[in-house]
């Protein structure tokens, strides 16, 4: 499990160096003390599993998962225990109050490995073909959490921004709705119009619309009217 520790105080670092060498399965890859280092030292490193102060200098932990493309496994560690919630509310593993305890660091390391965990090798930035993106972090005025994207039905474009279609929320992504189509699975998502991307695993019926166009009704009513082009896109991969 390879481990990037994200903490403004050194000492912390060096406490939680300290008590992850007890753990053989366990490689400290590296060290960031800020916001800044700790995105580029994801993006270098690709650690599988961050251990993400919330309070530092300039930024907050959930400022370096809004940075993320695809944050790896989080367990935040802070000093107050008023972060707590807010770290389960963005779906983090587990949180850690500081002073770290060995006993609480291994539960949360456990967790990690519970969830299925599997060690990632270093990969360049995607350009074509490589994994497809798989969750993202996003914030709603005061709340914040990581999103599934499998999850998501349908994705539409506010200018160079992406808004998630969830049940009971839409929060703003800070990504184009072109960037997210070549992230995507393609074998999931299909882009139905300029302003839109359907998961097509939410996809109940299919109507024909005006003009030779094709009409998506996902699961829970919404109606997606695909563009002309896209239509003899999609009945062409469908075989319609």
């Amino acid at each position: 499990m390879r481990v990037l520790i994200v903490d403004d105080e050194r000492l912390a670092r060096a406490e939680l160096r300290r008590l992850l060498s007890a753990f053989p399965d366990v490689e400290v890859v590296g060290e960031a003390a800020h916001v800044e280092q700790a995105r580029q030292q994801v993006a270098a490193l690709a650690p599988d599993l961050l251990l993400l102060d919330i309070q530092m200098p300039g930024g907050t932990g959930f400022d370096v998962l809004e940075q993320l493309d695809e944050p790896p496994e989080v367990v935040f560690t802070t000093a107050y225990d008023a972060h707590a919630v807010r770290a389960f509310s963005v779906n983090a593993l587990d949180y850690l109050l500081k002073p770290i305890e060995a006993e609480r660091l291994a539960e949360a390391l456990e967790r990690v490995r519970q969830r299925g965990h599997v060690p990632r090798a270093p990969e360049p930035p995607r350009t074509t073909g490589g994994a497809p993106l798989e969750r993202v972090f996003v914030r709603d005025g005061e709340r914040c959490w990581l999103v599934q994207l499998s999850q998501v039905p349908l994705i539409s474009s506010e200018g160079n921004y992406s808004r998630l279609h969830l049940p009971g929320h839409q929060p703003l992504l800070l990504r184009s709705l072109s960037y997210l189509e070549e992230k995507l699975d393609p074998a999931r998502f299909f882009r139905a119009s300029r302003q839109h991307l359907i998961n097509l695993d939410f996809v109940e019926t299919l109507e024909p619309g005006p003009g030779g166009t094709l009409v998506a009704r996902l699961r829970g009513g919404t109606e997606v009217e695909m563009s002309r082009r896209q239509s003899q896109h999609f009945r062409e991969r469908m075989s319609l």
